[in-house]
């Protein structure tokens, strides 16, 4: 097998067809397709292996229950091996309009095939050419398990369940890295088969194969081979690669090369070989750093809903006097933690029926001989037993084994056994096979398995001590991984599994790996410190705050101006411990923040790659920053989406600070873009592209710097995939940066001895415009009114709303601030005119799109461009006056147009920084060039450039818009 074998179920991504392959194929059940003659067999003759009842005139208690209904094991190809692996397919008789899982298209009269498992419905027809394989066998097929991040639970309109395939009524789980949506209480069934987004050390590879995702498409999505429809609103169905977006039917995508080339976004993702993160004890959660308010508190176990369960079941077989519900355990753990599920059988059941029910209610696909089911009080029960419930009287009969009330629950487990096949493993992905079978019995330890394994895979025997066995629990939220000691007995542990959970069992592997004395280096960002101190001082800090130990964890890198450090830590235990005590320490009353950070090895980037570094502001423009969170997590490699209420930009930065070319993408407002810039100002100097392009996607209320950038008034839903394609289109173009000093000549109390000190100058930065007096009082009373109703300020049309409302309280009041500035532009004095605000403009766009500076030509200044090294000065004279230029009727009085300012106040005025307000004392503000002019990123004008069919590229690379949310 080549070592590029990903995580999936179909197609190249897991090599040979594991129904064809005795390492991965269940062989014991495979059984020939019944002829077209034998739809509607006699009872004699119908009654399937896994459902046999007793004859007529052997039961024990009259009338007897009705011939089983004629069930089909899953399909043969015309070779003679499976084709849809694991589904026990059943005749019913269909009472709804219905679809086809396979073909998708409406099934034709009375009678369909279902499997009983998982649901998978299919014509007749398809039955040979069924390729998805059922729930009870994926786990089996996961080439390399990897847990999913599965958020809170949220309502999703027309999606369905990736394990029980039926419709998400009721809130249900997401996963926040690829496209798994999952019942409440089919969760702990769900395949640890999510997107391999970071090296980690186990079964790591440089060439990545399609990894493919079940349905949940948009009904118009087409087939890349067949370019026939694939998806449905109906039912699950079609195929869609979480890497580069192609589109294909099941059985078309076997037909594809297996080698997935990221797609159309291939020159913006950064590649999950050239990410690494040793992560053994750290969540997915944390790896991601997605933030714990989207975290669900619900433990892996713990999601079933019994009582919800209960009471479904119970209204679905009210009406039904024939049938009854039991509780079915699957071992001590479910039993202490009383998550148990149910199942409906006839009041007059065989054991037998009962544990095949219940053996599919947890999705295992075994024998139903090998089980047998247990009470709380009795060890087990007669193959003959009979099981009758839900509070019917009937008389004891002479045969039967109950002398009183059959049991509330039971308890399903495997009927002992002195050795079995186990399958073992290769923990890496360069040898030609799958696994290796081998018997083991009471005696096979350890040591005896990796001996016997050995030669099987071509290793001599005389290096057997340099291989461990590991036993891997795939569990859909955590991966669990340990290293059994030489002398463990393996069927011992086996039989240990079993009886906790045979869910558990179902989803463990053994794993044969070389023992290879790994470095571990965890990164860790601690941010919150306090600023400007030298690394011995930031040790010592740490050192009293957390406790940190010296022979463990050193500081890596120092960024003093921001209060932050990056700690290397070589030891699992030590950095969990660390990450969660940051978490909820504060040092100088201010909380410290912690973000784990990946490691990019940048010299296996492609050639021609250029890695979108993304920042995501999720409290901008009405909470669609937390969207579109998701969409760029699933579109790109979610090791370059950074939610910046979680540790800021700098851990973006520090990340991609050794790729030699990368760009930006913002998404906020124009305060969040100025914070971006702010901090790409400050680490310059420590990042090899010290001068990487920003594109912006405006969140905010204002967004004037978007609009002069052609990214539009706001974001409206958009489709995020197009956006990133704009984004890769764009034009770099070039803009002014400024400082703004201000230095306060009015003496403050100082709070230590009393003096009386004026307060120390501070520097802050300008990208769109600087107002004083009414622009900035009105951005203030806005500030205020924020800082009061927070969760209020929600939308863009109720915080515009509060800008009128402030302004119409200010109308009345009247500044004469000609009288309390003056104003110096490169060296001159220049007489104001009768204003009541003077802004600074470096853009041509103001208040949300108005144009202030007008488009009237006039000689005495030249044309404003963002990158002429020069600002513009402009008054207005009231908010009668402002509301005239947003409204476009007049332009605002044009000043001055210069490099260098100085304003001296003689009172205390409000002023405002894009957006930032506040009451700046009497004294001076000088207004100068921030340095380099920076890179943005401009909308292109031009139509998107035809990089092959521009039709097949959207369908390929469908929008997350539309498949994910």
């Amino acid at each position: 097998m080549a070592d590029a074998a990903r995580p999936s179920l179909l197609g190249g991504s897991r090599g040979p067809s594991p129904a064809s392959s005795p390492l991965l194929g269940r062989g014991s059940k495979t059984r020939s397709l019944p002829t077209p003659s034998s739809a509607s067999p006699s009872p004699s003759s119908s009654a399937s292996p896994l459902l046999r009842r007793r004859p007529p005139q052997q039961q024990p208690q009259p009338p007897t229950t009705p011939p089983a209904s004629p069930k089909l094991p899953y399909p043969t190809s015309r070779g003679g091996n499976a084709a849809g692996p694991g589904h026990a397919f059943k005749r019913v008789t269909l009472t709804k309009p219905t679809f086809c899982h396979s073909c998708t298209d409406f099934i034709w009269g009375l009678a369909g095939y279902l499997c009983e498992v998982c649901n998978f419905m299919s014509h007749e027809k398809c039955l040979k050419h069924v390729k998805m394989p059922c729930s009870c066998v994926a786990p089996s097929l996961v080439r390399v398990p990897v847990a999913h991040c599965l958020g809170p639970p949220r309502l999703y309109k027309r999606k369905f369940c990736a394990v029980c395939r039926k419709v998400l009524e009721s809130p249900a789980f997401r996963c926040e890295v690829c496209e798994l949506h999952v019942h409440t209480d089919c969760v702990p069934f769900a395949c640890s088969d999510c997107r391999q987004c970071h090296q980690d050390g186990h079964q790591d590879h440089d060439t990545y194969h399609h990894h493919w995702r079940e349905g949940n498409l948009p009904s118009g999505a087409r087939c890349k081979v067949c370019k026939k429809t694939c998806g449905s609103s109906e039912m699950l169905s079609g195929m869609r690669c979480e890497w580069c977006g192609i589109l294909a039917h099941a059985a078309c995508c076997v037909i594809l090369p297996p080698e997935c080339t990221f797609g159309r976004l291939r020159s913006m993702v950064l590649p999950p070989n050239c990410v690494q993160l040793l992560s053994r004890n750290f969540s997915k959660m944390h790896c991601f750093r997605i933030s714990e308010s989207l975290q669900t508190e619900t433990d892996d176990d713990d999601v079933v809903d019994s009582s919800t369960q209960l009471s479904q079941k119970e209204s679905q077989v009210s009406t039904d006097s024939g049938k009854q519900i039991l509780k079915i355990y699957d071992g001590n753990d479910a039993v202490k933690r009383n998550q148990y599920r149910l199942i409906t059988v006839p009041r007059i059941a065989k054991n037998e029926e009962v544990v095949e029910a219940a053996l599919r209610a947890y999705y295992i696909n075994d024998d139903p001989q090998d089980y047998e089911l247990q009470t709380f009080t009795q060890q087990g029960l007669f193959c003959d037993d009979i099981i009758n419930r839900n509070d019917t009287t009937e008389e004891t009969q002479p045969g039967s084994v109950f002398r009183e009330a059959v049991p509330e629950a039971w308890i399903i487990r495997v009927k002992p056994r002195d050795s079995e096949v186990v399958k073992i493993y290769p923990g890496w992905l360069k040898v030609g096979m799958a696994c290796v079978s081998i018997r083991i019995n009471k005696e096979s330890t350890t040591q005896v398995v990796i001996k016997e394994v050995l030669p099987q895979l071509g290793y001599q025997l005389e290096n057997f001590q340099d291989f461990s066995l590991v036993e891997v629990l795939m569990g859909s939220r955590q991966v669990q991984r340990m290293v059994l000691v030489d002398d463990e007995l393996i069927l011992g542990r086996l039989q240990d599994i079993r009886k906790t959970s045979l869910r558990q069992m179902n989803q463990t592997r053994f794993y044969i790996m070389e023992k290879n004395i790994s470095v571990v280096r965890v990164h860790l960002f601690v941010g919150g410190l306090p600023p400007h101190l030298s690394t011995e001082e930031y040790t010592n800090i740490l050192k009293d705050e957390l406790t940190i130990k010296t022979n463990l964890v050193s500081v890596s890198h120092v960024y003093s101006f921001q209060g932050a450090v990056v700690l290397e830590i070589s030891c699992f235990s030590e950095a969990e411990r660390l990450y969660m005590l940051a978490k909820d320490t504060a040092v100088n009353d201010k909380p410290l923040s912690a973000v784990v950070l990946p490691e990019v090895l940048q010299t296996k980037l492609p050639q021609n790659c250029s890695p979108l570094l993304v920042f995501v502001n999720p409290k901008s423009g009405g909470l669609k920053g937390r969207d579109l969170l998701h969409s760029f997590r699933k579109l790109l490699n979610p090791h370059q989406v950074f939610e910046l209420t979680n540790g800021g930009p700098l851990p973006g930065f520090h990340t991609f600070s050794q790729i030699p070319n990368f760009r930006i993408l913002v998404c906020g407002g124009d305060g969040t873009v100025g914070w971006v810039l702010g901090a790409l100002e400050e680490v310059r100097h420590k990042l090899v592209c010290s001068e990487p392009s920003v594109a912006i996607l405006p969140l905010g209320t204002g967004n004037d710097l978007g609009r002069v950038l052609r990214w539009g008034a706001g974001y409206s839903g958009e489709d995020p995939f197009s956006i990133l394609i704009s984004v890769d289109e764009a034009d770099d173009v070039l803009m002014d940066r400024w400082n703004i000093l201000l230095d306060a000549q009015e003496p403050l109390e100082s709070s230590e001895n009393g003096v009386l000190e004026p307060e120390p100058p501070k520097i802050v930065q300008m990208n769109n415009y600087c107002g004083l007096g009414i622009d900035a009082e009105l951005s203030l009373g806005f500030h205020h009114a924020r800082e009061e109703e927070p969760d209020k300020f929600n939308s863009r049309f109720h915080n515009k709303g509060v800008y009128v409302k402030v302004g119409l309280q200010k109308m009345s009041h009247t500044r004469n601030l000609h009288k309390e500035i003056k104003l110096q532009v490169d060296q001159h004095e220049v007489e104001l005119p009768n204003i009541e605000g003077l802004i600074f403009i470096n853009i041509p766009s103001w208040g949300s799109g108005a144009d202030l500076w007008g488009s009237d030509n006039d000689n005495r200044f030249e044309k404003p461009r963002i990158d002429d090294g020069l600002l513009e000065v402009v008054g207005v004279t009231g908010v009668v006056h402002m509301g005239q230029v947003q409204g476009g009727l007049r332009s605002g009085i044009r000043i001055a147009q210069g490099s260098y300012f100085r304003v001296t106040l003689l009172k205390p005025i409000p002023v405002q920084v894009d957006g930032e307000p506040w009451i700046q004392p009497p004294g001076q503000i000088i207004i100068s060039a921030a340095g380099p002019k920076v890179h943005m990123l401009r909308k292109s004008k031009q139509k998107q450039k035809k990089t092959g069919n521009a039709k097949d590229s959207r369908n390929e690379n469908m929008s997350a818009s539309e498949v994910g949310h």
